[in-house]
Parts: structure tokens; sequence; C-alpha cells
């Protein structure tokens, strides 16, 4: 999003209605990259809800030093850890469940369009898109259709992350294919949800989300 032209602001605000954006990127990330021009355009109100736990005085991250290089959250791993693109899932659930319902609600509430987006639009933007479409009733193949759909589009997203000094050194640490989106990822993250939650709409319920909240949402994402 911070890479928008005023011609793309305009097309999105005046022909497809949009008037929120859930930007899951840490605020790290927005710091360096920008919060782009969205958040200067009236009709379209910007909440920064990032996925990854905070820390310290800072959100979300905090640098090894004060005057250190700037640390990413997944930068911040053992050399021994070697958890799944399902356990980074389920741990966004675990560390952020106020971001989720707040991206969720955002989404029921807004009276027009809203854009759910992160770095790549693949991994955060995946669970609490899928997140959405469970929980209105979405058949289970269509929504992992719909996270693999972005593997249409993913050598683009890669080549723009490598141009980005934030991004280019994670991105290029393993090859492109690496970063495809995955059937088995998305199915195993779902059946997880079921195996320790009771699914979707039993987590959501824990953590706060009403009768209220899923009748919004229905009516944002439903046809008539």
């Amino acid at each position: 999003m911070q890479g928008l032209t005023p011609d793309d602001v305009r097309i999105l605000v005046d022909e497809h209605d949009l008037r929120a954006v859930a930007d899951l990127r840490t605020q790290v990330e927005v710091d360096l990259e920008g919060p782009g021009p969205l958040t200067r355009e009236p009709r379209v109100t910007v909440e920064h809800l990032s996925l990854f736990a905070e820390a310290g005085e800072h959100t979300d991250v905090v640098a090894a030093e004060e005057d250190g290089p700037v640390v990413l959250p997944w930068q911040k791993r053992d050399e021994g850890d070697r958890r799944s693109a399902v356990d980074v899932y389920l741990r966004y659930l675990d560390d952020r469940p106020d971001s989720v319902l707040a991206a969720l609600r955002l989404i029921a509430n807004t009276d027009g369009a809203t854009i759910v987006h992160c770095a790549a639009g693949k991994d955060r933007t995946g669970v609490v898109t899928a997140l959405a479409l469970a929980e209105v009733g979405v058949d289970r193949s269509a929504i992992v259709d719909d996270y693999v759909a972005t593997g249409e589009r993913m050598q683009q997203l890669l080549d723009r992350l490598k141009a980005s000094p934030t991004y280019s050194a994670d991105v290029q640490r393993v090859p492109d294919e690496q970063h495809l989106p995955r059937r088995q990822t998305m199915e195993g993250f779902l059946a997880r949800l079921d195996e320790l939650h009771g699914g979707t709409a039993n987590w959501l319920r824990k953590h706060g989300w009403t009768d209220a909240d899923d009748a919004a949402l229905r009516t944002a994402l439903l046809p008539e």
C-alpha cells in the first residue's frame, strides 16, 4: 500500500468504495517502509494491527541495541527454531488475538470495502482472510483456493520485496519457490484450529467475538 500512486488511490476510493485498511505490519515495518498515501485520504480509516507480540518500549519488536540494527520479529530466531508455517500461523492467534478480532470487526463494520494487507499479502493476510471466510461459512476448499491464488502474483511480490532493504535479505535467504503458498499449509492450519479450539467460530468467541459481530461480518461479506 505504501507504493500506491495518486491514480491508484482514486481508483480504490472512488471506484471500489474503499473505506478502511487493516495494516498487519509491525510498527517497525511501517516506520521503515512508510505508512502509505491512504493515511492521507480523509474517507479511509487505517488501523495498524500487528500480528506479532509487542515487546519493550517499542511496538512489536525491539532493536538489538539502541543504536544497533533494527530487528524484525521473524529475525529473532534461534538456530534450532524450525517451526512450520502452520505453527507460525497459530502463533499469530496466540500472540495477537486482539489484532485478529479488530481486523475482522473493521471488515464487518465498515460501510464500504476494506483492504487487509501485510508485506506480501500471503501469511498474516492469509490467516485473517481465512478466518473471515470461515466465520461466514465459506467452504473450506474455497478458502484454501483463495490462499493458494496468491501464488499467481508471487513473483511480482518477491521482486518488490527484494528491492526493499527492509525485506530483501530475508526474502533471498531461500529460493523463490519456497515462498509460494501451499495448499497443505492452509489445510493444516484450519485442521489444527479445529483440533485445538474446535474451529474458527469457537476460537473467536473465546476471545470476545459476539453474535452481533458475526451478523455484521456476514452482512459485509455475503451477497444478498
